[in-house]
């Protein structure tokens, strides 16, 4: 059949002759949304990394400050209103050490690809989020028992693509963080309790030390000694840096057993221990200042023993490697005990010493670098402030030799206990002691009767020892550090 000379057109075939071109469009749009998406994503996940990587130089800076403060001995000087010179060089503004520490860490790093471009570093007495200042020594009396550093960084410009569109040509990020140090000596006078908060290190070394100060006065002897810290509220009894003019921050002395040189076991040399004992005609003990210490019951089961001490007993290797099984905290008598089973002048001390600080020869009666490292300048009695590290031969860490660093193995945490309580110490056995603080000293050289000469970094006072507040305060030192949320 032949179709119609003239066809009418068909309901609904003139409005799709309309509609030809339209998916077109479609596509166009939808792939135009879709490269606004890609960019949009592009732009947040960059805006994110950002954000995270700025949130990360920010922790690390407020730490390193932080650590700066505590290795400093700053905390030990006093308060910021009687010692403004020394809180001024650490934490006094724009040029001091912390600071000048937290922008150095922050600039290390990157945040979108490129160095932070503002660093601001302030400190505060306690709460982070109120009275930022950038110099800590207009700060009141608390900063010397809880000093916080906060660090803001800041990062603009970062590249966008879909913002663009709406005319933004860069992003802005930045992120806040807040570190603490915490010195417990004399907080009660800070805090809600009566008590002093405990603190709780670990790696502390096996020599528990008399609560008595050498050097103030020079002549002290037995009970009649001042000590270090007090009793009644844990503050430090002699504040302040003795390069400065007076103060138990940079005193050096000498660290000897309280043993007899004979025997396995330490036959106490005196009771109680001592500070100051003349040495006489025995060339075994060391010139004066000089403090008695006692050795201490160890729990050493740990695999990470360094090469130099894994043929020595559990006291050579505490000494030499990190013992966190003993607890040595405030308060908790049962868990601290001196050892008289162990004669510390026999050896034992010598070697794990030597091998802690990598002193290569105990040849030598001179404080002369031997592998170790030493405080700078050497010989400088009491040493310059702030202290400085120098890196000897056999530093780990470092290949080159008087390279500065900021830790070291020299370093060394100790427990001071309530010499005033026990003063017995049979011979052979195990006795209790009550720890009341801890003293943090550069080891600069041991010899090869166990007596070590060291220079005090700081010290920590932990209230009267029998009734310490809630949990202790824990860190790798007796003046702890850590990120803090503000509130």
């Amino acid at each position: 059949m032949l179709p119609p000379l003239i066809e009418r057109p068909r309901r609904g075939t003139l409005n799709r002759r309309r509609e030809r071109g339209v998916t077109i469009a479609l596509v166009a749009v939808a792939i135009v949304s879709m490269i606004a998406m890609a960019g949009l994503s592009i732009d947040v996940g960059t805006l994110y990394q950002a954000s995270a990587e700025a949130q990360r130089v920010a922790d690390a800076a407020a730490l390193a400050a932080a650590q700066t403060i505590s290795a400093s001995g700053i905390t030990g000087a006093g308060t910021p209103g009687t010692d403004t010179t020394s809180w001024a060089q650490i934490c006094g503004g724009a040029t001091s050490i912390a600071t000048e520490t937290a922008v150095a860490v922050a600039q290390q790093n990157v945040v979108g690809g490129s160095a932070p471009g503002s660093i601001t570093v302030n400190y505060s007495v306690g709460n982070p989020a109120s009275g930022l200042q950038t110099d800590c020594s207009t700060l009141g009396n608390g900063f010397g028992v809880n000093p916080v550093v906060t660090v803001k960084v800041t990062q603009s410009g970062l590249p966008t693509y879909f913002s663009r569109i709406w005319g933004r040509t860069g992003n802005t990020v930045g992120a806040t963080a807040s570190a603490e140090v915490f010195n417990p000596s004399g907080s009660n006078a800070y805090a809600s309790g009566a008590e002093v908060v405990p603190v709780q290190p670990r790696c502390v070394k096996p020599f528990i030390i008399p609560n008595f100060d050498p050097l103030n006065p020079s002549t002290c002897a037995g009970t009649t000694c001042n000590p270090l810290v007090s009793t009644a509220n844990g503050a430090i009894t002699n504040q302040g840096i003795l390069a400065q003019g007076v103060g138990v921050i940079g005193e050096t002395f000498w660290l000897m057993p309280d043993c007899r040189h004979n025997g396995a076991i330490c036959n106490l040399r005196s009771t109680p221990p001592q500070a100051n004992l003349q040495p006489g005609a025995n060339p075994r003990i060391p010139p004066t200042p000089n403090l008695d210490y006692l050795p201490g019951q160890t729990s050493y089961a740990s695999a990470a023993i360094p090469a130099c001490a894994s043929g020595g007993d559990n006291y050579a290797q505490a000494i030499a490697g990190c013992d966190q099984s003993t607890q040595y905290q405030c308060g908790i008598q049962l868990t601290n005990t001196v050892d008289m089973g162990e004669n510390p002048a026999a050896g034992d001390t010598t070697d794990g010493a030597q091998c802690l600080i990598h002193q290569a020869t105990t040849n030598n009666d001179t404080l002369a670098a031997l592998g170790q490292d030493t405080l700078q300048p050497q010989f400088t009695i009491p040493p310059n402030y702030p202290f400085q590290i120098q890196a000897g031969t056999s530093n780990p860490l470092t290949a080159v030799q008087g390279n500065l660093v900021t830790s070291s193995t020299s370093i060394a945490s100790l427990p001071i206990y309530d010499s005033a309580a026990v003063t017995a110490f049979p011979a052979g056995t195990t006795t209790p002691v009550t720890v009341i603080g801890f003293l943090q000293v550069f080891i600069n050289y041991v010899d090869a009767n166990g007596n070590m000469n060291v220079t005090v970094l700081n010290v920590a006072g932990c209230g009267n020892g029998t009734n310490p507040v809630s949990n202790p305060v824990f860190g790798t030192s007796p003046v702890p550090i850590r990120l803090i949320t503000p509130p």
